[in-house]
């Protein structure tokens, strides 16, 4: 089954390949020079932070719909152990087997493919059973620390949450930044409030997986024309799930992993984050979001901090 027209248009427009070079593994985060760090941690001025990621915990964001990704399962396997004798320092350890993706994480580039392909051209067979993705894991992202920007696309609606048939418009992205006084720069990292993990927080897991607000296709190539290097939100499914166009199943998925080799995140609580914002009453901050680096994955926890 070939890809619809409509993404292979949008694809063209927004492909970055061979932009950094043949050999690149890791697309739009070239555009965080040094230049733009500085000019982020110049937006700190009340060391005031803000967490956003959800807990890592057994009870967590996975209801099984999406196989193999499990939630946290927390495993003690010392606990006050007086590995040196009776009466001395004592020692406890645990171990955690959990989907990569099951919480707040990033998706590496190597996350979907298309047509056989993967960032830069290359194989999606470089994906293998044994050793993960050797080009392109997420390992390979070694800092992700730039100017974050809050686009609160529920404010501008005026709600709190988004109905969950509501695709996200470069439109809406526009009033967004209007709203928050904001003009996303090169190398900016975005975050797009929808809402929706007021869902989770409230405990209706269900209701927060589908049906799902996100982003739409279209909303790739603004944050192509404005270079943009990274993206996340507030969604299980990132993008508006059912899917906007026929069999265009995870399209903003592919478009942002395969065409820009652009990384993005889901399950961020933006929550806090919306609240210190208006608080502040600005919408840019310096963020630290760097993804652990489990070499060969195909995405990893997170937990990013928004700083004032």
């Amino acid at each position: 089954m070939a890809m619809p027209t409509e993404f292979l248009d949008i694809a063209k427009r927004v492909n970055n390949w061979g932009r950094w070079g043949a050999d690149d593994e890791i697309g739009t985060l070239n555009l965080i020079t040094d230049e733009v760090v500085r000019a982020a941690a110049a937006t700190v001025r009340s060391g005031r932070r803000v967490a956003l990621s959800v807990p890592l915990q057994q009870n967590g964001i996975q209801t099984g719909m999406i196989p193999g990704r499990v939630n946290p399962l927390h495993t003690m396997v010392a606990v006050n152990w007086e590995m040196f004798g009776p009466g001395l320092i004592a020692t406890s350890d645990d171990t955690v087997t959990m989907g990569l993706q099951a919480a707040t994480h990033w998706d590496a580039l190597t996350h979907v493919s298309h047509s056989g392909t993967i960032y830069n051209g290359r194989s999606a067979d470089t994906i293998t059973a044994h050793k993960g993705s050797a080009f392109s894991g997420i390992d390979k992202a070694r800092h992700v620390i730039s100017r974050g920007v809050l686009l609160d696309v529920a404010r501008v609606h005026g709600v709190e949450r988004l109905d969950t048939g509501h695709a996200v418009t470069p439109e809406d992205l526009d009033a967004a930044a209007e709203l928050g006084g904001v003009r996303v720069r090169a190398g900016d990292i975005v975050l797009v409030r929808t809402g929706q993990m007021q869902l989770y927080l409230a405990g209706d897991k269900t209701g927060y997986a589908v049906p799902s607000p996100g982003l739409s296709v279209r909303c790739p190539e603004w944050f192509h024309a404005r270079d943009v290097a990274a993206v996340a939100n507030d969604t299980l499914t990132f993008e508006t799930f059912p899917a906007e166009i026929q069999d265009g199943w995870l399209a903003v998925h592919a478009l942002h992993l395969v065409e820009m080799g652009m990384i993005q995140g889901q399950n961020w609580n933006l929550e806090d984050l919306a609240r210190v914002c208006a608080q502040e009453q600005r919408y840019e901050f310096l963020l630290s979001a760097t993804p652990e680096p489990f070499v060969g994955a195909t995405g990893t926890p997170v937990a990013p901090v928004a700083i004032f």
